[in-house]
């Protein structure tokens, strides 16, 4: 017989406020691609036709460079983030829950960085 309380047993185990802030950043995020989305979507098949070089103008413009950055920032972000939740609620495994969500992360470090970057050397017409 246990003389331990459900709270006493409960101490130690993470505070049930723990996700919010997860569960905030991924809803802003979602929220963020929404306008995002249909913004490229739309440009992308308003440029249906154009050769690479109006394609590389139009990475140029300021507004635009800035726009794909965001796109790029939240699309990343969001995707880490719900594939961390699925790793969290299906791996029981410890030591593999905790490698994988590494790999995530880092995933999206590496592919995020590598997209702002190619933008980036588009706008400042380095990747010409």
């Amino acid at each position: 017989m246990a003389f331990r309380t459900p709270m006493k047993t409960a101490r130690g185990l993470g505070s049930a406020k723990d996700g919010t802030a997860h569960w905030w950043a991924q809803r802003l995020t979602a929220l963020a691609l929404i306008p995002l989305t249909i913004w490229f979507v739309a440009s992308v098949a308003a440029l249906t036709g154009a050769d690479h070089a109006v394609f590389l103008q139009w990475i140029s413009s300021p507004v635009v460079t800035v726009l794909l950055v965001l796109l790029i920032v939240a699309t990343f972000h969001h995707a880490q983030s719900g594939i961390q939740v699925v790793i969290e609620d299906y791996v029981h495994s410890e030591p593999i829950k905790i490698s994988a969500i590494i790999a995530v992360k880092g995933l999206a470090i590496v592919l995020g960085v590598a997209s702002v970057v190619a933008v980036l050397r588009i706008a400042l017409g380095a990747g010409i």
